[in-house]
């Protein structure tokens, strides 16, 4: 028998332990201080009560129990506040706060990240207003400081001028749930394509498409506000703009980036939304922001509410680094067919290029101010997400397949190819017998992830046979019906005597970043303008 843990979890040794409590208590004092009371929620929840206070992360550890309830081990806490607080203290007038330190369960790559993680924050219920946002932000950054960082920033914007604009759009719902999924995503790129359908007023499409590209330091309220006011939908920027200039005065000018990318996985804050994140650190330290809705969502009666949370390890994984260096842009670049394209595009960017063309066996290319880090296509998004680079390239395919978490900056409009569902011509009749007797039919693929999701879209059971190469031999010998495979001419398939069904998706070269990198290098931010630039300016 091996007796290792599952993976994702860990056992945590004396010295770290020590660490890790030395930690908790000095925070836990720090919001002792400001009048915030220790509160214990359940590990386990129901997940029905979890669904009510809107879209949160997926729960991957579902049980039912005697009763016959589906359970859930808590992906947050702070939807169990808002329980709480409907059950325990209705009818209570408050304020209430609450301070807590608790292990919450997400779904993650368990090869790279934990799924285990402890959750150290507060919950401010009764207070509103930018004096209450001021209050919250400035513990998280107080928090940050107590335990131990030194540099850090906590980018923030707010939710409202976003919905104001979506409620105000004259577009269907369907448009405006993709638009909140882009956002989500941060696939400013998918965005964009949302905003240049026809049908959208060319007001609001202008005005969503550019708003997550400002950011800076009170002059980027202003230029939200010069989008979003002609419309109306200025909304929440004047308690922003006051919260920020509170937060200036209390000394936390420098930890500060106003940051309307900022959106939450969640979908329940109601205003303000920040994040914090440290240079190196390849992950999110924390985020919070005002949820005023979602105790209403319990029991009817509105009760303004913020808050915010950050993970210990993330915490404890920058500071293991040690304070940033100044070091040279780390850059993934793709092997194989878009290898050339992208050496001439980062070229044209005002790069040092020399010895990209011929690296020999070497997987860094080390010029002036760059590391171009030389990866598979595939590996680009995956390196990138957790860190090791700051921003990379590949196609549109492989940032879907890997699911990382990325900032989608730019199409550079090369490596044109579409994914599409192949099948032996004329077999048709075939493959619908088979579905009809057996509900399901055979699929090889290199691509998993993006075949499932197709199929689950069309709403067709499959059963994905995942291979590396030569996929079309699946059908050939029997092995699959079809397969899902990535084309830009079709030759394969027509000399193998197959024939495209349907289309999956386009797929071309994309610039993109990691969050952390994105919100605390300008250099990351500088190249992604200078690519787009030189893209727009050739179409």
């Amino acid at each position: 028998m091996n007796f290792v843990t599952p993976a994702g979890f860990r056992d945590v040794m004396p010295q770290e332990a020590l660490q890790r409590e030395q930690i908790v208590r000095r925070v836990q004092e720090l919001f002792a201080h400001h009048g915030y009371a220790p509160i214990e929620t359940p590990t386990l929840e129901r997940l029905d009560v979890m669904e009510t206070a809107g879209h949160v992360p997926d729960a991957p550890f579902k049980l039912f129990d005697a009763a016959g309830d589906l359970l859930a081990l808590r992906p947050d806490v702070t939807m169990q506040v808002a329980r709480l607080c409907a059950t325990r203290l209705r009818g209570q007038k408050g304020p209430f706060k609450f301070r807590y330190t608790q292990r919450v369960f997400r779904e993650s790559d368990a090869r790279a990240a934990s799924r285990e993680l402890t959750q150290i924050g507060l919950e401010s219920i009764g207070p509103e207003g930018p004096e209450a946002d001021a209050e919250v932000v400035g513990l998280f950054a107080e928090a940050l400081r107590t335990a131990g960082l030194e540099s850090f920033k906590i980018a923030i914007g707010t939710v409202g001028v976003l919905r104001a604009l979506l409620e105000t759009c004259p577009a269907d719902g369907d448009w405006k749930n993709e638009v909140l999924a882009a956002y989500h995503a941060s696939d400013f790129l998918r965005l964009d394509e949302l905003c240049s359908e026809p049908a959208i007023p060319t007001a609001f499409a202008r005005a969503i498409a550019a708003l997550p590209y400002i950011r800076g330091g009170e002059e980027a309220i202003q230029q939200a506000r010069d989008l979003a006011d002609p419309l109306g939908c200025g909304r929440g920027l004047g308690d922003l703009q006051a919260t920020y200039r509170k937060l200036c005065d209390e000394g936390f000018a420098d930890n500060l980036l106003v940051d309307f990318s900022i959106m939450s996985s969640f979908d329940y804050y109601t205003g303000i939304v920040f994040e914090a994140f440290a240079p190196d650190a390849g992950a999110s330290l924390g985020s919070g922001g005002r949820y005023d809705g979602m105790l209403a969502a319990y029991d009817g009666a509105r009760r303004p509410a913020a808050g915010f949370a950050f993970y210990l390890e993330q915490v404890m994984a920058a500071l293991a680094k040690g304070a940033p260096a100044q070091r040279p842009l780390r850059i993934a670049v793709p092997k194989g067919s878009l290898n050339a394209d992208t050496i001439r595009v980062l070229s044209e960017a005002g790069l040092d290029t020399t010895g990209l063309d011929d690296p020999g066996r070497k997987l860094i290319i080390s010029n002036p101010g760059v590391d171009f880090v030389i990866v598979r296509p595939t590996d680009a998004p995956v390196f990138t997400a957790l860190g090791g680079c700051d921003c990379g390239i590949c196609g549109k395919d492989s940032i879907v397949e890997a699911d990382a978490d990325l900032v989608e900056l730019v199409d550079l409009k090369y490596g044109g190819c579409r994914f599409v569902v192949a099948q032996p011509e004329g077999a048709t009749p075939a493959v619908e017998e088979r579905y009809r007797k057996l509900g399901s039919i055979r699929v090889t693929t290199k691509y998993p992830r993006i075949t499932k999701a197709y199929f689950d879209k069309i709403g067709m059971q499959v059963d994905i046979i995942k291979l590396h190469g030569n996929i079309e031999l699946g059908p050939l010998i029997g092995l699959s019906e079809r397969i899902v495979d990535i084309t830009a001419t079709g030759t394969t398939l027509r000399e193998n005597n197959l024939e495209v069904v349907d289309e999956v998706m386009p797929s071309t070269a994309r610039f993109f970043a990691n969050p952390c990198a994105f919100r605390t290098d300008e250099r990351v931010v500088k190249l992604a303008q200078t690519l787009k630039s030189n893209v727009n300016g050739k179409e």
